[in-house]
């Protein structure tokens, strides 16, 4: 009886095996078809978007769609404003967490208590949208990239996960550095920082991915086309490709009258997603290994 018990169980436990397989497969299709398709009819002309409205295998390969983004003058200076809000945007954010996180990690800090329910006061409490706006005009940084970059600065959320994180760490590793004469800022740059590069690495991840899908701040504040990022533009393109009863949409249809605007649509998109997707995989091992760290409770 013992013997057929134990094959009974194994067997149930490889039909779980199987079940959870499956709800994965489709959970992945799920999330891996709608980019399959938009790279498919980025590639698409209208003839073969005409005869295949599904459009589920590559049954063309036409460059339009790429070529008219490209020479577009406004993409490049889009895809470099982005490119800067990203760099200098994820440095702001990660000195100002990381600075902030290991001050508030220290339990002999004055004030500590009154510090992080002010911070925590800021989760649940915003100043409204009309006084950020009069402080980020009074502040002449309206039509500025800076604004997009300054009134995002820190991510209280990200700030009391890497607050914990330092409090995880041993005092006795420290402790040690102080004895050695090492000061605070010695001891995050040379003791902390080190052995938590895929902490900071996963964070680092997290700032790019906003700071490269910076929209929102550039609506509010950005009025010059010179200064908009890459999804403003590709958000400009969506709309004048739709045809849009506007003067901009209707210059821009009359000089693109035999490009079909699906492709065009969809090469943006693959255009703006693509360089988040090449950067991964290189900070990939250091994501999966930190991304639960830091959930430590004080």
């Amino acid at each position: 009886m013992a013997k057929r018990t134990k094959k009974y169980h194994v067997g149930r436990k490889s039909t779980l095996d199987i079940v959870i397989a499956v709800v994965l497969g489709v959970m992945t299709l799920a999330a891996v078809f709608p980019f399959y398709q938009v790279v498919l009819l980025s590639f698409a002309d209208m003839t073969s978007y005409a005869r295949h409205p599904l459009y589920l295998l590559p049954y063309c390969f036409d460059l339009t769609g790429y070529k008219t983004i490209f020479e577009d003058p406004m993409f490049f200076t889009s895809l470099g404003v982005t490119v800067f809000i990203t760099l200098a945007g994820t440095t702001l954010n990660m000195l100002l967490s990381v600075l902030g996180a290991y001050v508030l990690s220290r339990k002999y800090l004055v004030g500590r208590k009154l510090f992080l329910n002010l911070i925590i006061f800021t989760m649940l409490f915003h100043g409204g949208l009309i006084p950020t706006y009069l402080v980020v005009r009074d502040l002449k940084l309206v039509n500025t990239v800076w604004a997009m970059i300054l009134p995002c600065g820190i991510s209280t959320y990200y700030l009391i996960i890497m607050k914990n994180y330092f409090m995880s760490l041993p005092d006795s590793l420290l402790e040690a550095a102080r004895l050695d004469g090492a000061n605070e800022f010695q001891i995050l740059t040379w003791v902390v920082l080190p052995i938590s590069v895929p902490f900071m690495a996963t964070f680092i991840l997290f700032y790019a991915v906003e700071r490269w899908n910076e929209w929102y701040l550039a609506n509010l504040y950005i009025n010059k086309a010179a200064l908009y990022p890459l999804q403003t533009y590709l958000r400009n393109v969506l709309i004048s490709m739709s045809n849009t009863l506007n003067d901009i949409a209707k210059q821009f249809m009359q000089g693109h009258a035999r490009v079909n605007s699906t492709a065009v649509q969809m090469a943006t998109i693959v255009v703006a997603t693509v360089p988040i997707l090449c950067v991964y995989p290189f900070v990939q091992r250091h994501f999966v290994k930190g991304v639960m760290v830091g959930g430590i409770k004080e």
